[in-house]
């Protein structure tokens, strides 16, 4: 399913759902970050997705690392809490999803780098290769988040 941020737009289409999301900040031993460039939108961007019933918040976190990246993980710590109305999601099905998701610290524990149906491209990237791949604003805050050294973040 295709999609389309918007943030901060006045033409952005009016919300009709709302649904909670979770993501991961993951660096390596060399403080490389793990990113993935999605399906849905060609965007770069940390992992995460949609919590699904009968999981918790950190359990849906690493089950959507391990199934868009390979890696397996555990959660550490909070990055921040991010629930701007401002940013909407238009999907090609008509929905549009006001954005609430935590962003979640994570550490690897093991796996291999993978690809999946919703991640055409993984890699680990620099805090200055960042620079180079196109991010959406709403990711781009997050990373800056995770790399402050404030403990937690709310939007």
């Amino acid at each position: 399913m295709a999609r389309v941020d918007y943030y901060n737009d006045p033409n952005a289409p009016k919300a009709n759902s709302i649904a909670v999301a979770v993501s991961a900040f993951i660096q390596d031993d060399e403080g490389r970050i793990l990113m993935i460039r999605r399906t849905d939108n060609d965007l770069y961007a940390i992992p995460g997705g949609q919590l699904e019933l009968g999981e918790t918040l950190a359990q849906a976190a690493v089950r959507e690392v391990q199934e868009e990246t390979g890696i397996e993980c555990e959660i550490t710590g909070v990055v921040g809490l991010y629930s701007n109305p401002n940013h909407v999601i238009a999907y090609d099905d008509g929905e549009v999803r006001q954005e609430f998701s935590i962003c979640f610290r994570a550490r690897r524990i093991s796996g291999e780098l993978s690809t999946s149906a919703e991640s055409k491209e993984v890699l680990w990237k620099s805090e200055h290769e960042l620079k180079t791949l196109n991010i959406h604003p709403s990711i781009m805050l997050r990373l800056s988040h995770a790399l402050s050294s404030r403990e937690t973040f709310f939007s």
